[in-house]
């Protein structure tokens, strides 16, 4: 058997018990180069694949390649470098998946004016985990069957996230595959002042006729529909007849359809009839890798600590992150030095602070109406309307959950209510948490924006 059989069949057998993107990642284009006195060799693509094949399945691949041929006792991982190659980066369930083209690579996309999509936003340069990782599969699936599967896509979660750049791959992917399809990215508010306008000019038809010969229509941030209802009303008909149309739909908010106030419950309900995937914060490791590429790509070294301060102290901005290390590298490279801990530690005060000192009551009743398109007036006043009594104890709810605020503390910041109304407000949500999902949800994003930066 020689080196290439012997790898094939080692593949065969690694295949098995991995997910497909996984293998394609780290064991795409590897190969075992010689062998000699024991010892293997097995090329990779790049140092990140090296560190995870040794550390990941080093023990796994050793043991296959010994139940192959006994003689193998060892073996080693070296970087093969090929000019222009893709670097694929991919950290299992418990981390993330990233894959970066170099700059050439993304020349081949030009900038159009009728698409409105950044040509860098790729899927090849989207980092991919178990914080985005179905609303990632969702639009890969969209890439290559648009208007066939998953329509509408419906993606949300908090600002510097990935949003808009996955919808924008989702863009040059479909232009890349299928160039004769009409393909326009837009941004919720743009395509409200458009409308005015065209209403202004009287040309509305001329507007509408525009939208309705699009054959992907990739609306971000429909949040900002809410009250807006002649935009909604319109924007409901081009739906429906792309939507009829078989034409691809996708949409980006900064909270699920249920979520939006003030949205027409037959938009609602239109958005909801698709797939519905959110993208959350991304965890540690996931972090810590982020910080490590993009040290490569720019060409920084910097030491384990470092990294891991700023991993550890900010937690819910991909943007923020990737601001940290732009410090931080800016000081370095001004300074011609590697920063200490203590350093960094001055470089990023304005960034990193311990978010239990910045919640007060007034951020969470502020935060809880602006979720609900409310006043803070109306969350405190006597008003029984139900789009106003539960956002309020809700708001009560975070008081008591977040803040450990006395009931009777609580009764008083709201318009002077007895404890007891504090009470039935708190036991009410908890209950609702624990039997309705989209409670929980709703919940769980507004306390996001509390202790989000």
């Amino acid at each position: 058997m020689n080196n290439q059989e012997l790898w094939q069949a080692t593949l065969a057998q690694i295949q098995l018990n991995i997910s497909p993107a996984s293998f394609a990642t780290w064991f795409k284009n590897t190969s075992i180069v010689s062998q000699k006195e024991g010892k293997t060799i097995v090329s990779v693509t790049n140092s990140f694949a090296k560190e995870w094949l040794q550390n990941k399945y080093g023990k796994t691949i050793l043991k296959i390649l010994h139940e192959l041929d006994s003689k193998i006792k060892e073996v080693k991982y070296e970087v093969k470098h090929k000019a222009n190659k893709n670097e694929a980066r991919v950290l299992d369930k418990s981390s993330f998946l990233f894959s970066r083209k170099r700059q050439l690579d993304l020349q081949r996309f030009k900038a159009q004016k009728e698409t409105n999509i950044n040509p860098r936003y790729t899927f090849e340069s989207f980092i991919v985990g178990p914080f985005n990782e179905l609303a990632q599969a969702a639009s890969w699936a969209i890439s290559k069957e648009p208007g066939k599967v998953y329509n509408p896509l419906f993606i949300y979660g908090k600002v510097g996230l990935g949003k808009t750049h996955l919808l924008q791959a989702i863009g040059n992917e479909i232009v890349k595959n299928f160039s004769k399809k009409k393909v326009k990215y837009i941004p919720s508010e743009t395509f409200t002042s458009g409308m005015v306008s065209a209403i202004r000019k009287q040309s509305i038809e001329n507007f509408k006729t525009k939208y309705r010969n699009i054959d992907v229509l990739i609306l971000d941030d429909v949040q900002f529909l809410a009250g807006k209802e002649k935009t909604q009303e319109e924007f409901f008909h081009i739906f429906n007849h792309l939507y009829e149309q078989n034409k691809q739909i996708i949409l980006s908010s900064d909270r699920p359809p249920k979520a939006i106030s003030a949205l027409a419950e037959r938009l609602r309900s239109r958005f909801e009839g698709g797939m519905i995937a959110d993208i959350s914060y991304p965890d540690y490791e996931t972090r810590m890798a982020i910080l490590k590429i993009k040290c490569e790509e720019r060409k920084i070294v910097l030491p384990e600590n470092i990294l891991d301060y700023i991993a550890s102290s900010i937690q819910k901005n991909i943007r923020e992150l990737e601001g940290a290390l732009t410090r931080v590298s800016a000081y370095q490279k001004l300074n011609n030095k590697t920063p200490d801990t203590e350093t960094v530690k001055s470089l990023l005060k304005n960034l990193i602070f311990s978010p239990k000192q910045r919640i007060t009551p007034k951020k969470i009743i502020k935060i809880v109406a602006d979720f609900y398109d409310l006043k803070e007036k109306e969350i405190l006043s006597s008003s029984r309307k139900r789009e106003i009594v539960r956002p309020r104890q809700i708001a009560m709810y975070l008081l008591r959950e977040e803040l450990k605020s006395s009931y009777p503390f609580i009764g008083r910041r709201f318009g002077g209510r007895d404890h007891t109304t504090a009470i039935h407000a708190y036991e009410k949500i908890v209950k609702e948490i624990n039997k309705n999902e989209n409670i929980a949800e709703e919940i769980n994003l507004i306390k996001q924006r509390v202790f989000s930066v």
